[in-house]
């Protein structure tokens, strides 16, 4: 399956849809690592120094957002790239069905649906996660965001 991820989502990535921008996204790209963030930080810092006397940069850790990104959002976004039919239906079928249950005392709980996380390690982890934030944009005008993700420790 990673074969078809890599013929049929990253060349997606390029021309999406208005709605969702991969220009800020540094990470899980070809071509993307720390350095090209870093770059472009520093680029749009000195940029903004020019013409404003301050610049406040913010930095977000966003820790187990893999866990937080909603099936049914996902599968939204994903339906508006030019995807093969077969490609999608994998995608829902992969991200369905699964449960979880707790062991506590010896006892386990009743198992319950998830509707949230992407599978971390996974061939399709890194390339959905892009998909998901790709509507994260600035509401104020004259801010800047520059996205990188990373899935390691």
């Amino acid at each position: 399956m990673v074969a078809i991820l890599r013929v049929n989502v990253y060349p997606t990535i390029p021309t999406p849809p208005a709605a969702l921008s991969f220009k800020e996204q540094h990470a899980f790209r070809p071509t993307g690592s720390p350095t090209p963030a870093i770059i472009s930080l520093l680029h749009t810092v000195t940029n903004m120094l020019i013409t404003n006397p301050y610049v406040i940069v913010l930095s977000l850790d966003y820790s187990k957002s893999f866990d937080t990104v909603r099936h049914a959002t996902l599968m939204e976004k994903l339906a508006q790239l030019d995807l093969p039919d077969s490609v999608y239906n994998w995608l829902t079928h992969f991200f369905g069905g699964h449960t979880h249950c707790t062991m506590y005392q010896g006892q386990p709980s009743s198992f319950e649906s998830i509707s949230a996380s992407i599978i971390q390690g996974s061939g399709i982890g890194p390339a959905t996660y892009i998909v998901n934030a790709a509507d994260f944009h600035p509401v104020t005008p004259g801010n800047q965001l520059v996205k990188f993700a990373d899935d390691t420790s």
